[in-house]
Order: C-alpha cells, then sequence, then structure tokens
C-alpha cells in the first residue's frame, strides 16, 4: 500500500459497505492511517473482515452486521458506537436494471437499489450525526455515473447523481456545525461490483467483456483498473484537518474517464 502521511490516532471511523471491495479498501487506509475503525455491511462475512484487517494493521477493527435501510437496526448498530469523527458513507447496490425488460424482478430491483443507495446512506447519516462534534467529516461513495450514466443501470445511475444532491444540500446544513461533507466519485475499480455490471454488460450487449474492457479503459487518460487500495488516500485527505475548508464537493478519481 503507498505511504499514508495521514495521523488518525485516536479517531473513530465508520465505513458502511466495508466488507469487501472499496470499503474494504478505504478501511485499510485508515487502520494503517491509525485510526479506530468499524466496519459496518449487511453482510455475515463483515466481523471475519474486521477480524482480518485488524491482524494485518495491528489497529482496532470492528465488524457491525446491519441492513441500513432498516431505521431500527441503524439506531442499534450506532448504539455500539459512542462517538464518530468520520463517516465514510460507501455501502451501495449496483444492478442492471434495463427499463425495456417487463421482468418483475427488474422493478424490484430497483426499488431495492433506491432503498439502499438514497435512503440507506440517508438514515446511516441522520442516525450518526448526533454523534459527531465540530470537525467532523462525512464523505460519500458517489460514482463516475454521478457525472454521467450509461444504458441499463438506470436504477443506479439515478440513485449516484440522487447521493451528489444529498451531500450538497447537507453541507450546507452541517456547515454551522462544523461538519464538512464531501463525495468521492470513483471510476471502475476491480470490485466484485464492478466486473459483475460489466458481465451483464456483455450479456445485454453481446460483446465479449475483454472487448467492453478495452473500451472503457481505453477512455480513461491513464490505462488500466484502479484496485480497492488506491481509492484509500482520497478519503484519508477528506478527513484530514488539511482539507477542514472543502466541503459540498464531488471529487472524481477515475483516470481521466470523465473530466467534469
Amino acid at each position: 500500500m503507498t505511504e499514508l502521511h495521514n495521523n488518525f490516532s485516536g479517531k473513530t471511523v465508520l465505513v458502511t459497505g466495508g466488507s469487501r471491495g472499496i470499503g474494504f479498501g478505504i478501511a485499510e487506509g485508515f487502520a494503517a492511517a491509525g485510526a479506530n475503525v468499524t466496519l459496518l455491511a449487511d453482510d455475515p462475512q463483515v466481523k471475519q473482515s474486521a477480524a482480518r484487517l485488524s491482524a494485518q494493521s495491528g489497529a482496532t477493527v470492528a465488524g457491525i452486521e446491519c441492513d441500513i435501510t432498516d431505521s431500527a437496526g441503524v439506531q442499534r448498530a450506532l448504539s455500539q458506537i459512542d462517538r464518530i469523527d468520520v463517516l465514510i458513507n460507501n455501502a451501495g447496490l449496483e444492478r442492471i436494471t434495463p427499463l425495456l425488460d417487463d421482468d418483475p424482478a427488474v422493478e424490484n430491483m430497483f426499488r431495492r437499489i433506491v432503498d439502499i443507495n438514497i435512503m440507506g446512506t440517508f438514515l446511516m447519516t441522520r442516525h450518526s450525526v448526533s454523534k459527531m462534534d465540530s470537525g467532523g467529516r462525512i464523505i460519500l461513495t458517489g460514482s463516475i455515473w454521478s457525472r454521467t450514466a450509461v444504458p441499463e443501470f438506470s436504477a443506479y445511475c439515478c440513485t449516484k447523481h440522487a447521493n451528489l444532491g444529498f451531500m450538497r444540500s447537507i453541507a450546507k446544513e452541517l456547515g454551522p456545525r462544523g461538519i464538512t461533507v464531501n463525495a468521492v466519485c470513483p471510476g471502475w475499480v476491480r470490485t466484485e461490483a464492478s466486473m459483475l455490471s460489466l458481465k451483464n454488460m456483455s450479456l445485454q450487449s453481446g460483446r465479449s467483456e475483454e472487448e467492453l474492457l478495452d473500451e472503457i479503459t481505453g477512455a480513461q487518460v491513464i490505462g488500466g483498473l484502479l484496485e480497492p487500495q488506491d481509492m484509500a488516500s482520497i478519503y484519508l485527505y477528506l478527513a484530514s484537518d488539511a482539507a477542514r475548508n472543502i466541503t459540498g464537493q464531488a471529487w472524481n478519481v477515475d483516470r481521466g474517464e470523465v473530466m467534469a
């Protein structure tokens, strides 16, 4: 992992969707920087992920299983945490939802994506703020698809656009309390979710995954896929004192795919 110069000793960091993928990569960065990290995920493997990160970093890492769309469940989960200095709203669901597919499963999936990506983010933020003091940081994981769109992922695209609107609104609401709110918009990162999306895009288009991936990375100024660990440094920066004057902003980390 790239050496990180931020010191988060004594800070408590909560990462949703932290059991794998980008969330785990973010958590690795904060653990390496000395933070006390809690991983929260709707995943029975979250405690094992926490134990693995604790063992590799020597940091204090806890794991909490929780469905972020359940308000009472979120409150119960957060009752295990006394203070939150940094909330990373990373949990999200990315699935294909073709508009012209009349399978009822598409409608059900659309609702579930909205519930997790919008309502879940709202509930986590709403119930976490009471545990934050001035100097607190909230960082949302958006997407380059928060800036643009692709066909047949309408649920994911619209919810990721919504995440940026939510971020900007609560940045104004929480600014007077000394809490900053920002978003990170990753490009194509090698995760289970993105590789599943690539597979589904291949199935829908009749083109090979290799061809599609070449097209995707070819649109980047810097080639190749990002790895989950590559994402940690921007979250560490936005959570640090160096970023105390930055709020209401969305930061692309996409190797130059979308310049906005």
